[in-house]
């Protein structure tokens, strides 16, 4: 298993479940209204169109109840904290089952086994152990990194010229989720990183603020963190833009992101 950080934070089970449902509907009901003009458009990720992401997220949320058909784990294999960095290794894999799925069916049936995501949260314990291709993960943890996916994506699908809604519970969750990866990727206490209102985080190796105001300091939005962890934003472009406040000779986070593969 890989070693933990020092300081995991622990999220809601309920409010984790409740965000997930409250982001799937708001991605459902944009998904059934697509038009063939918009399945079709660009998006920021490669050569993906829309009709790739939506496949993506068919699979990214189907995954919680196709999981559930195989047998359980003996045993926790990934941690919360070590997902982020998992994620790196599988990435060719999600952009060749993204093209395979987009080219088979139309995304109502795509949705088919997503759909079942209610029952799903309904019935399974946070402590039921899935399985998946990085390892082993409780059912409670592995819901949290379902938000990540909705959120992110719906980021994406918003940025390819649709006007899908981010439930703000859901949002708080990864941006927590992503200042934390932060703090397990770059450790120690020489900079503060504030996304308000959902987060602060102590990171990168060197004096350790204690008290006052910090001398390294980074600020920004949610929605701007979210980009810039997960490698949909260039962090020198976002400082000019003054989307990001970075203040002392150490708060550069640029060798540190992305966090998510």
């Amino acid at each position: 298993m890989p070693p933990r950080s020092k300081r995991v934070r622990t999220f809601d089970p309920a409010r984790t479940r409740a965000a997930v449902l409250a982001q799937y509907r708001h991605v459902r009901e944009a998904v059934s209204q697509l038009t063939p003009e918009q399945s079709a458009a660009p998006t920021r990720l490669g050569d993906w169109t829309v009709r790739e992401l939506v496949a993506h997220l068919s699979i990214a949320v189907g995954v919680v109840t196709r999981a559930l058909e195989l047998p359980e784990p003996t045993r926790l294999e990934l941690p919360l904290d070590a997902y982020a960095a998992a994620t790196f290794a599988g990435a060719g894999a999600v952009d060749e089952a993204a093209h395979t799925a987009s080219a088979e069916t139309d995304p109502d049936v795509l949705f088919a086994r997503a759909d079942r995501v209610e029952e799903v949260l309904a019935t399974v314990p946070d402590e039921r152990l899935v399985p998946l291709l990085p390892g082993a993960m409780s059912f409670a943890d592995f819901l949290v990194t379902r938000v990540v996916e909705l959120v992110v994506h719906t980021d994406d699908l918003n940025d390819a010229g649709l006007d899908v809604p981010i439930d703000p519970k859901a949002l708080a969750i990864v941006t927590r989720f992503l200042a934390d990866s932060l703090a397990v990727k770059a450790p120690g206490g020489s900079v503060e990183v504030r996304i308000p209102p959902y987060a602060v985080v102590q990171c990168v190796a060197g004096p350790r603020h204690t008290r006052g105001t910090p001398p390294n300091v980074v600020e920004t939005d949610p929605l701007t963190w979210v980009r810039l962890a997960t490698g949909r934003a260039d962090w020198a472009t976002e400082v000019r833009a003054a989307r990001v406040s970075a203040s002392g000779e150490r708060a550069d986070l640029a060798e540190v992101l992305p966090l998510m593969g």
